[in-house]
């Protein structure tokens, strides 16, 4: 079964790296480089999982995380959050606007897919 996934992320070493790390999963990947253009996609597509980036042009990740969970069709949609910044400090907030993890940047890729594996079934069940 292949599950969209909406990467929102504006730099693209990032984002090519995490495609990477995606590639041998059951995922099927769109990305946006920013946060009005995350919010804007996911408008139009239904996502399965929608992965954020902290800190983007136009509308940062935490203005995201919100306006998402406004949306009816993301309420119970998992949502993961990248920071650059140390995760302990900024988690309490994303989990508080609607985020279901927060990971470090640089992206590790055991963290990702054991995040993703840990989030997964409680949507697609």
């Amino acid at each position: 079964m292949t599950l969209q996934l909406l990467l929102v992320e504006d730099k693209d070493p990032t984002a090519q790296h995490i495609l990477n790390i995606l590639a041998d999963t059951p995922f099927q990947v769109t990305r946006v480089k920013d946060g009005l253009g995350g919010l804007n996609q996911a408008k139009k597509v239904r996502y399965d999982v929608v992965i954020i980036d902290h800190k983007m042009p136009l509308m940062d990740g935490l203005s995201l995380l919100k306006n998402l969970r406004d949306c009816e069709n993301y309420v119970d949609t998992p949502l993961l959050f990248m920071t650059t910044d140390d995760p302990r400090q900024i988690q309490h907030k994303a989990m508080r606007l609607g985020a279901d993890a927060v990971i470090a940047k640089p992206v590790d890729a055991q963290v990702l897919k054991s995040e993703l594996k840990r989030l997964e079934p409680r949507h697609v069940a």
